[in-house]
């Protein structure tokens, strides 16, 4: 296993720790001690992968990558690779539609809905309050699943029999579930 070492604009490859050794001592801000090299040969020994960071100065560091590489062209050849691939996942990533995107497509008709909420009951004998789950269902006509939700959830607090400091659940928690049913509320 070689060493990458970077340091600003310098960097290096490193297959010894002479090699290592001879990077830090370019590091003009680096005090170079034998606690120093200690730590980044245990770091080099170890079966740790991640990189290994070596402070110098008040929030500078030296960055030190574990590698198969054996020369510097091949290291950055290596990372740029996957870096490329790196950035194809994030495209893949992005082209996938989140949840809420997903239930605000227009998609016009009767929605059957149900919605678990955290409703606000006093206690009798007590002047206190609890929070009891109360399921809400309902059949109604709506744009999207989102707009079903947000019609309810505007009902529910348009109640006079449901306390205003009742919770509800996010549109895309499994509190709230929705069957589209078509153009007929009977299906």
């Amino acid at each position: 296993m070689n060493l990458y070492i970077r340091y600003f604009e310098q960097d290096a490859l490193a297959t010894t720790m002479d090699e290592v050794v001879a990077f830090l001592e370019t590091v003009k801000d680096l005090k170079l001690t034998g606690d120093v090299i200690n730590r980044v040969n245990s770091f080099y020994l170890s079966n740790n992968q991640y990189p290994y960071r070596l402070k110098v100065g008040y929030s500078n560091y030296i960055l030190f990558l574990k590698t198969e590489a054996n020369t510097l062209e091949e290291f950055k050849e290596m990372e740029r690779i996957r870096n490329e691939q790196k950035a194809a996942g994030t495209y893949v990533a992005e082209k996938k539609k989140s949840v809420l995107e997903l239930m605000a497509e227009e998609n016009p008709g009767w929605y059957d809905a149900i919605l678990v909420f955290k409703r606000v009951v006093p206690i009798k004998d007590t002047n206190k309050f609890q929070y009891l789950d109360t399921r809400f269902h309902a059949k109604l006509k709506a744009q999207s699943a989102l707009d079903c939700y947000e019609r309810i959830v505007n009902h529910l607090r348009n109640r006079q029999d449901v306390d205003s400091r009742s919770q509800y659940p996010s549109a895309k928690s499994s509190n709230f579930e929705y069957t589209f049913l078509g153009d007929t509320p009977n299906a």
